[in-house]
């Protein structure tokens, strides 16, 4: 109880400790030496009395929307007895398959810079940052030879390392729940069923109207530590900025979409890659930020830094987590916030190896258990051929959908991201895309011919799929 009592406590300190350098806090400070000028705020009852005041104009309201924000993102408290990675990770096997994970990325990392013998980092020429700060707004337009740069890693790499993922403690016939799974996530994690996810999502169901996005989400405006990013982007050269560079050309700039948004994209990622607020986001992420040994010292750790300085390798496709945004923001500094404030909550998960409920295994054990459960005959015959449906809906999931549905389609989907603090919505979509289209699926012979089926998603709509598939298909 007392070891309880003191973990609450340090993630209140935490909270308040964040809240201390927001915006919000400025705004309440401000609020509160305004209202000592107000009749009603005697010296007796200060504080009281502005605490009154605070609840009547509304700022209560929004400091404890502020609080609950933060507490939807530290982990619970943990068991006395519990070592404190468990925080990060209960798992030892998860842990140690991210850990296995992480080492080959760098080894990509680090193999690409020597075979191109470019350093990870550089600071720029002054001319080159006059150069950079002049087109900043028209990145768009420069291009740089990239043919030599290759991604990291594709979404198809990591879906091999999660495949072959296992518990070493486990056996096959260990348990009857788990016993008959014929997918090809073979890991033992409690995923729900469709009751289940009927009682979660019970406000998507067919007698009720599903209004989507009315309003753009007004963020705090800090145009400065935009600024600061911005500076430090003109300033340094990055390797992966190339990485980010290519990602963007691969992608989004060729997508019907998000091509206009190419400017912003650039913009956004090069100024997350040096933004250190987001090593935040490892304490309750299963990953580690990489480090970076200055010249001769490797493995001392008084000469290590994080690298990137965000912590963030990016892979194939990463940049799609930011172009749907691009329709909401007309500012890059709200742009940015937002796609961080997206990053750190729910799309980190998405390509780390956890046995979080909304981490990317969990979501293909989930999206496979409601296929073979409900959908049986359909799951059999595509894996008979050949064509294992994890195989098409993975590249689904780990870009949450972005790419793949018409943008106002998957802000529809992301709204439900977080209005129900769950990225479990997009396993129970991927299943209700292949409901959807299982007539045609139970036709073709081959897994070419089932991605064919598959390869246009941007005609379907997202809330008659889900309410359908979670309340009128399966029984």
């Amino acid at each position: 109880m007392l070891q309880e009592e003191s973990d609450l406590s340090l993630i209140i300190a935490q909270i308040v400790q964040k809240l201390k350098g927001s915006n919000l806090y400025a705004q309440l400070e401000r609020q509160a030496w305004a209202s000592l000028q107000r009749p009603e705020i005697r010296l007796e009852s200060l504080k009281e009395d502005i605490k009154e005041f605070f609840k009547i104009t509304g700022w209560e309201k929004k400091l404890q929307n502020a609080v609950y924000s933060e507490l939807n993102v530290y982990p619970l408290p943990r068991h006395p007895a519990a070592p404190p990675e468990h925080l990060k990770e209960p798992l030892v096997y998860m842990r140690k398959a991210q850990g296995s994970w992480e080492k080959r990325i760098l080894k990509s990392l680090n193999s690409m810079c020597t075979e191109l013998s470019i350093p990870l980092a550089r600071k720029r020429p002054v001319g080159q940052q006059k150069e950079l700060l002049n087109k900043w707004n028209e990145m768009g337009t420069d291009e740089p030879d990239l043919s030599l740069f290759r991604p990291v890693y594709a979404p198809k790499d990591f879906l091999e390392v999660l495949i072959n993922l296992r518990n070493p403690n486990y056996e096959n016939g260990d348990s009857l729940s788990f016993r008959t799974h014929l997918g090809l996530i073979q890991v033992p994690l409690k995923v729900k069923d469709i009751p289940e996810l009927k009682e979660c999502f019970v406000e998507l169901g067919l007698n009720t109207g599903q209004l989507g996005i009315d309003d753009s989400t007004q963020v705090p405006p800090d145009i400065l530590y935009y600024e600061q990013l911005k500076t430090n982007v003109i300033q340094h050269d990055l390797l992966v900025d190339s990485l980010i560079y290519k990602d963007v050309k691969l992608t989004a700039s060729n997508d019907d979409y998000y091509f206009v948004f190419e400017d912003y994209l650039y913009q956004v990622l090069l100024c997350f890659s040096r933004d250190t607020s987001v090593l935040g986001h490892f304490a309750y992420n299963s990953a580690s930020p990489p480090k970076s040994y200055i010249r001769g010292k490797l493995g001392l750790e008084e000469y290590a830094v994080f690298y990137p300085p965000n912590g963030v390798i990016p892979f194939h496709g990463f940049s799609m987590y930011v172009a749907p945004l691009c329709f909401l923001y007309h500012e890059p500094y709200k742009l940015y916030q937002t796609f961080r404030e997206m990053y750190v909550r729910f799309f980190f998960r998405l390509h780390s190896i956890s046995s979080h409920p909304s981490g990317i295994v969990s979501l293909c054990l989930l999206f496979e258990t409601l296929l073979q459960t409900y959908l049986p005959q359909l799951f059999y015959h595509l894996r008979e051929i050949g064509a294992q449906p994890l195989r098409i809906s993975f590249k689904w999931m780990v870009r949450a959908f972005s790419g793949y549905l018409a943008t106002d389609q998957l802000l529809l989907l992301w709204d439900r991201i977080l209005g129900y603090n769950s990225l479990e919505i997009l396993a129970v979509l991927a299943a209700a895309v292949f409901a959807f289209r299982a007539v045609n699926l139970m036709e073709v012979t081959s897994l070419a011919a089932a991605e064919a089926v598959l390869a246009d998603l941007s005609t379907l709509k997202v809330m008659p799929l889900l309410q359908i598939f979670l309340f009128a298909t399966v029984t």
